[in-house]
């Protein structure tokens, strides 16, 4: 039987709203402790889509976890804000369906308001703004690049601001992110995005997917001043996948997240619009690429992960 589509999170009183954001409705469970809930909305140009996509939110959690374990794995002293997907004891039992695979308990940091952002490969609103002035967030970089080429250089770093819900973010130079958080933190985010971008970006091309940019956020433990890596990583939503075996340097891409979203917008010209409801074919489609970057990722059939409606814990994420 489908699991029931996800679009508004009640959890009946049992932990208090904190906030409710494009994706993630925000629960306080303790002082230290919160719990994210990544329901099934989808939003594309900033703006949150009337009708949402089946098991999204499952997908997100799911794949944001095992991203934890493989990036603390593979980066040493690598601090994040996971802490389980159990449920917390005191949710009573007729919510579990509605919140099984979808939550997560995090710890609490003070978040950095910055979107940390690394670009492998030229594509987006950085292929945009290169074509129009040379640049890519307001920085040089080599001339006579093609659509979606990888940097020759390596990779680099992006970084926006992190507008509140119903803003648009904007691209801003690191200069300008480090005003913003300070140059110590500034520094830091930038190091550990940029580490943390190259060992996911192998982890998946072994898996026959090019990670073409993503987004981090981090956030600031004040009692030991470390920068934690928070909020979901390297998914769909966050991410733009590209096949591998089908990447070709010089044209747009196909692509396994909401490219496929935003590429229906703008030809309806209903980019940025507010109260737009998808058809089932864009609903259907998109989930489709959802799932397979999933399963090209972790390495599980969803069918599989659908079947086991068991709580993951820390320990046994490995075996998703």
């Amino acid at each position: 039987m489908p699991n029931p589509i996800v679009t508004h999170s009640d959890l009946s009183g049992a932990l208090p709203l904190v906030a409710r954001g494009k994706v993630r409705d925000l629960y306080q469970i303790d002082d230290q402790t919160l719990l994210f809930v990544a329901t099934d909305r989808i939003s594309a140009y900033d703006v949150i889509m009337e009708n949402g996509i089946p098991d999204k939110g499952i997908i997100l959690t799911l794949l944001s976890a095992h991203w934890f374990v493989v990036l603390t794995q593979s980066v040493p002293n690598l601090r994040t804000h996971f802490r389980s997907l159990d449920l917390p004891a005191h949710i009573p039992h007729d919510l579990h369906k509605q919140l099984l695979n979808r939550s997560m308990q995090v710890r609490s940091f003070r978040i950095f308001p910055i979107e940390a952002i690394v670009r492998g490969y030229i594509t987006g609103s950085a292929w945009s703004e290169y074509r129009k002035s040379g640049r890519v967030h307001g920085m040089e970089v080599q001339r006579g690049l093609r659509e979606s080429e990888a940097f020759p250089g390596g990779p680099i770093y992006t970084p926006s601001t992190k507008a509140e819900a119903g803003k648009n973010d904007e691209n801003i130079h690191p200069d300008k992110a480090a005003e913003i958080v300070g140059e110590k933190y500034a520094q830091r985010i930038e190091e550990l995005s940029l580490l943390l971008y190259s060992k996911a970006r192998e982890y998946a091309l072994e898996r026959g997917i090019i990670i073409a940019d993503t987004k981090f956020e981090f956030g600031l433990d004040t009692t030991t001043d470390d920068v934690v890596l928070v909020d979901e990583i390297l998914t769909p939503d966050s991410s733009r996948f590209w096949p591998a075996s089908a990447y070709k340097v010089g044209e747009a891409q196909a692509s396994f997240d909401k490219q496929y979203l935003r590429d229906w917008l703008v030809s309806q010209s209903l980019k940025g619009r507010e109260g737009v409801s998808m058809p089932e074919d864009v609903v259907q489609n998109t989930e489709a690429k959802y799932r397979e970057a999933f399963e090209r990722l972790v390495g599980k059939r969803w069918v599989d992960v659908v079947a086991d409606r068991c709580c993951y814990s820390h320990d046994n994420l490995k075996h998703l």
